[in-house]
């Protein structure tokens, strides 16, 4: 008697292979079972957890903003918008008084000199003006012995050696500003020094050398 061969297993359509998972066609090819799994769970992802990967990745973003933002090499966005002005920013041109510029002063009194050159007379530099009787050539030699670091009215230094001449007793008080700086300085005759310190000054103090 005749026996019919055994039914061949159908095989899955070329549809249904591609359809396969990786790891199912190499349990397929290896012939195990196939591994089970939770109904109605995809095996390619586990419930939640794209959900937990974009929560993580949120976190991670706003770590990196916090600590960009509190960062010393970072620089703020809200910076760049302020429309305040900062140091160094161009600001507009202003149109301001001048300061007014101390003016050279000096109160000259000379005392023992003689009649018509004792007296008290007021000195005024730029601009020129006062009682004294040689404005102009006063405030001309003075500036001219204005130099930087000198003081045209100092005194003797100490330790001068000075020869002992005699030049009378004509003395000098010359006091007030000059060049943004008080003055308050005394002259005589008494010696050889301190003859040349007030021939120096002459047309501010009087010619005795006639």
């Amino acid at each position: 008697m005749l026996q019919s061969p055994p039914p061949t297993p159908p095989q899955a359509s070329s549809a249904s292979a591609l359809a396969l998972t990786p790891a199912a066609a190499r349990d397929a090819a290896s012939g195990r079972p196939a591994r089970p799994f939770a109904p109605g769970v995809s095996r390619t992802a586990a419930p939640g957890r794209p959900a937990r990967r974009l929560l993580l990745g949120a976190v991670a973003s706003l770590a990196a903003t916090a600590a960009g933002a509190f960062s010393p090499s970072a620089a703020p966005v809200a910076y760049a918008a302020d429309a305040s002005p900062r140091i160094g920013d161009a600001l507009p041109r202003t149109t301001l008084p001048l300061p007014a510029a101390p003016q050279d002063r000096l109160v000259v009194t000379v005392r023992g000199a003689g009649d018509g050159v004792d007296g008290r007379f007021e000195l005024r530099c730029h601009p020129q003006g006062g009682s004294h009787p040689h404005t102009q050539d006063a405030c001309g030699q003075l500036d001219q012995r204005t130099v930087w670091g000198k003081d045209p009215f100092a005194a003797v230094a100490p330790g001068t050696v000075c020869t002992m001449l005699y030049g009378g007793p004509a003395t000098a008080h010359v006091t007030g500003s000059w060049a943004g700086r008080p003055v308050d300085a005394r002259f005589d005759r008494g010696n050889g020094c301190e003859i040349a310190r007030w021939d120096s000054l002459v047309p501010v103090l009087p010619d005795l050398r006639k």
